[in-house]
């Protein structure tokens, strides 16, 4: 069963995009692996070719385009070409931050910060988890304190996608320590600002050249009009949000693994084992029906759910559980095709083997799978 998603729009965007990465993706993948990042051009050639900022309103230099399917068809080129890391840099760019900026900023803010991000000259990150607070943002001690037209922030942040090549910040700080859930607010920090600091180029498992980083904020003073949204609405804003965020993984995560069982299935159809192709043995083959048909029934969900992003009317629940159940399913087609691939899928030169270490974080970040099931646990459950 194919996917009944795109219009005609939407495979010309493919081609443009597919163009991209053949050009300006593959030769680079090892590259930006070594350095751990994507190269500043490569953002602004995204920027310059459409890839990315495509939300951004024609007012200030974009499309303005805020159909969801345009940023599933970049996913799934991304993903044929094994560029995880790029994706999920953009993803942050477009799925989070900048819908934060759209959604909150003043007018001012906006013409401020949105053409960057149009031409890719604005790279965006978002300052949430710390080291003693991941999934509960309630456990969060980064802290904002008003002084005169300003703000002053100290505090540190962990594991930030974009956090070394970042020039704009998100930062969610806590402005009322007896304000409860009304305690958290949200700032723009821009790079440059005396007391901002980044810290280590984190080492990671996979994703390597996805920069992650630790940030600090030493008395750092930003006026207030860096407070993006009401001051104490910072948790209700994140929820609010995290529909996007999450689809966005979940979307991530069905490419990747739409591109997974691709290479198994060639693998596999070309591999031979005592005379025959082992996609002919039947251990194999329940093996890959089984996979294809996850495979089709999270897509047919994952649709919908897009349908109703655009529409929106994606409930937080239902972006809970397309994140954990596509993550799940993720993991489970490019595990098995590590093990059908054999010695082969454990060698870095095959693509499925990038996959593997590439696919673990995804059950992890944007909520862990666990804090997933809570969300919908919860839902079933509240009176």
């Amino acid at each position: 069963m194919q996917t009944d998603l795109y219009e005609a729009d939407h495979e010309d965007y493919r081609r443009t995009v597919r163009a991209f990465m053949e050009r300006e993706v593959v030769p680079n993948l090892e590259k930006w692996d070594a350095q751990r990042e994507v190269d500043r051009e490569t953002w602004r050639r995204a920027g310059a070719a459409g890839l990315i900022g495509l939300q951004v309103p024609e007012e200030y230099g974009g499309p303005g385009v805020s159909d969801y399917r345009f940023r599933f068809v970049l996913c799934e080129e991304v993903a044929r070409v094994g560029a995880s890391s790029l994706q999920s840099s953009f993803a942050t760019n477009d799925d989070i931050v900048l819908g934060y900026l759209l959604g909150l900023g003043t007018p001012d803010q906006k013409a401020r910060w949105l053409p960057g991000f149009a031409t890719g000259e604005t790279i965006g990150a978002i300052a949430m988890s710390e080291p003693g607070a991941g999934s509960d943002l309630r456990g969060i001690t980064t802290s904002a304190v008003r002084e005169g037209d300003h703000w002053v922030i100290n505090g540190s942040k962990t594991f930030i996608t974009n956090g070394i090549l970042a020039d704009l910040v998100i930062v969610v700080a806590r402005t009322d320590p007896a304000g409860g859930s009304d305690g958290f607010s949200l700032f723009v920090v821009e790079r440059g600002t005396a007391g901002f600091e980044r810290g280590r180029k984190l080492d990671k498992v996979g994703l390597a050249a996805q920069d992650t980083a630790e940030l600090f904020f030493e008395n750092v003073r930003v006026p207030s009009d860096c407070l993006l949204g009401p001051l104490g609405e910072g948790l209700r804003l994140l929820m609010r949000n995290l529909p996007r965020e999450r689809m966005g993984i979940a979307v991530a995560a069905q490419c990747s693994a739409e591109a997974a069982f691709g290479w198994t299935l060639e693998y596999v159809r070309q591999r031979q084992a005592f005379g025959r192709p082992i996609a002919q043995f039947q251990t194999v083959g329940h093996t890959l029906a089984d996979l294809r048909t996850h495979l089709e029934v999270t897509r047919a969900y994952l649709d919908r759910c897009v349908r109703e992003l655009n529409r929106g009317t994606l409930s937080a629940v239902d972006a809970a559980k397309a994140k954990w159940w596509a993550t799940d399913v993720q993991w489970k087609i490019v595990d098995t095709g590590v093990q059908l691939h054999g010695g082969y899928g454990y060698m870095s030169e095959y693509p499925i083997a990038k996959a593997f270490v590439d696919a673990r974080v995804q059950r992890i970040y944007g909520g862990t799978n666990e804090i997933m099931a809570e969300i919908v646990s919860r839902d079933l459950t509240r009176s």
